[in-house]
């Protein structure tokens, strides 16, 4: 917030030559608002009630709330959960990845549906695995192996081969945003680079009949990447789950069973 300060001191008077009283010299008008009071720029203004508002609805958000009282880390895990009550992505023994996992409230999901820790899956099938990437560190989930950094990175990939054991991965979630500028054009490009790096992450490690479930905005770049998509899956579904806000750009994509290169 900027702000103008009043003016000094009162000015001197001035000894007059003459023999006349000197008249007294007119004190500045003080700066800003009436009343002397400091002026606050619009813009200034804008952005508190703006910032008001966001921490009015954060805080009576049913969904904040529900996550509050289950534990979970943000709202964004109710996003996963309905989405798996439509698909049932989440199925006893699978391997799951979780890309852009901080600060792990997909990842509570993924514990909690398939059990993790909780032994053997039904049916003789080996126990489910869940390993979450983020370059951002996270606090420690049960039966969980979190790799920090950059999937990119010729170490991290190696720590992740390593995890995986050379076997392939069923489920790809990504849930990764870009941190936003404020100008349009260059989140478009920040927000599709992410999407490019998800899919080329699930193609190189899903089975093939693997699936990628992947959070997008609509807008610039969404339609050419939702073809993209289809090129190389036999199926694409959109999803809009009822906890993400439907003011809201975002939406996710569900696309499943590889395509034949």
């Amino acid at each position: 917030m900027s702000t103008d300060k009043p003016a000094g001191k009162k000015p001197a008077r001035v000894a007059a030559k003459s023999a006349a009283k000197p008249a007294k010299a007119a004190r500045p008008a003080p700066k800003g608002g009436a009343g002397g009071r400091p002026a606050v720029a619009k813009g200034a203004k804008s952005r508190h009630r703006s910032n008001r508002a966001w921490i009015d609805r954060h805080v009576n958000d049913p969904y904040v709330q529900a996550a509050t009282r289950h534990g979970y880390r943000s709202r964004a895990a109710y996003k996963l959960a309905e989405i798996d009550q439509k698909d049932r992505l989440l199925r006893p023994g699978i391997t799951v990845v979780d890309l852009g996992a901080a600060p792990g409230s997909w990842t509570q999901v993924v514990v909690e549906r398939l059990r993790i820790g909780a032994g053997p899956a039904p049916g003789g099938r080996p126990p489910a695995r869940v390993i979450a990437l983020d370059i951002l560190p996270m606090d420690p989930i049960p039966g969980v192996e979190i790799i920090q950094g950059d999937f990119r990175d010729e170490a991290v990939a190696a720590r992740l081969a390593a995890a995986l054991k050379g076997e392939p991965v069923d489920l790809v979630l990504s849930d990764m945003a870009p941190n936003l500028s404020g100008i349009g054009a260059a989140d478009a490009a920040r927000s599709a680079h992410l999407w490019e790096l998800a899919l080329e992450f699930a193609l190189a490690h899903c089975k093939p009949d693997g699936a990628l479930l992947i959070k997008v905005f609509q807008g610039s770049g969404y339609s050419q990447f939702v073809e993209q998509l289809k090129r190389r899956f036999v199926r694409v579904a959109v999803r809009k789950p009822p906890s993400s806000r439907q003011e809201s750009a975002e939406t996710y994509l569900l696309a499943q069973g590889r395509k034949p290169e």
